[in-house]
């Protein structure tokens, strides 16, 4: 059976057997895992920011342009740290198209852009034009293609030790600017996945580095043991994917830092449960 044959099939299915899902949907960690084939997965990520914005009444002051670029860098980091490749993004926001959706989506389209998104990636949305808002708010859904084999979550090892790359950083605490070098960004995880001795990827978003490396060991069926003196800390937000989790081998753990220019902290090692 062909791949055409295949899908029409599973869709035939879904639509009228209200028992069973035949695409085999599931959650693993913040994404949504849909098995369209035998071979090929659709994952999917999101995120939202209420309340920050150039708007009056919102909560934390920033330009339109660098909430597009943080808004769009969370899920889009997710998409690429799992191995998958986006086709389609997503832009749900809950302001007028001028001034600030304009801005807004010029932000996203320019993170697009840097991390290397082939041009050819659709690109939807909407605005509100109907009702004057206030505060801004802003949704974004990414969905990606990949084949099962190359699915990174979970390929963790007993034995391997966990680094974080940047540093953890939100508001108040810190201004948060786009291009502050000590932050990582999607550009940065296209760096690691290029890296054969990198085992697993995962951005830290505002529940922290500890909380992010638990789920780490969860998804790989191993445990984590802290170092006793981590090199930075474990429990601050990581905002908007300023920092992430990578899982090596211990030998290689200096190759990683010659190769990349972000901080480099260790932080502890997976073990057997």
């Amino acid at each position: 059976m062909n791949t055409t044959d295949l899908l029409s099939q599973k869709l035939e299915q879904f639509r009228t057997d209200k028992t069973s899902n035949p695409f085999a949907i599931r959650n693993i960690r913040d994404l949504v895992i849909t098995e369209l084939t035998d071979e090929i997965w659709m994952v999917t990520a999101c995120d939202s920011d209420g309340g920050i914005g150039p708007k009056p009444l919102d909560t934390f002051h920033t330009s339109a342009y660098d909430l597009g670029r943080f808004g769009m860098r969370v899920p889009l980091m997710e998409i690429l740290a799992s191995g998958a490749e986006p086709i389609l993004t997503a832009d749900l926001l809950t302001v007028e198209m001028e001034p600030t959706g304009k801005e807004i989506i010029r932000g996203v389209t320019d993170e697009l852009h840097e991390a290397g998104v082939n041009p050819n990636t659709a690109v939807t949305g909407s605005t509100e034009d109907n009702v004057k808002t206030v505060q801004t708010g802003m949704g974004v859904v990414i969905t990606g293609l990949i084949h099962k084999n190359n699915f990174r979550p979970g390929k963790s090892l007993a034995g391997d030790v966990v680094a974080v790359i940047g540093i953890p950083k939100s508001a108040p605490e810190y201004k948060v600017e786009c291009n502050d070098p000590e932050i990582t960004s999607p550009s940065t995880v296209r760096e690691l996945l290029a890296l054969e001795f990198i085992h697993e990827i995962l951005p830290v978003g505002s529940k922290g580095i500890k909380h992010e490396s638990g789920e780490l060991a969860k998804t790989a069926g191993l445990s984590f043991n802290y170092n006793q003196n981590p090199e930075i800390s474990i429990t601050k937000s990581g905002g908007p994917s300023t920092c992430c989790l990578v899982s090596l081998s211990p030998d290689n753990y200096n190759r990683l830092k010659d190769k990349i220019t972000k901080p480099v902290s260790l932080i502890g090692e997976l073990r057997e449960k």
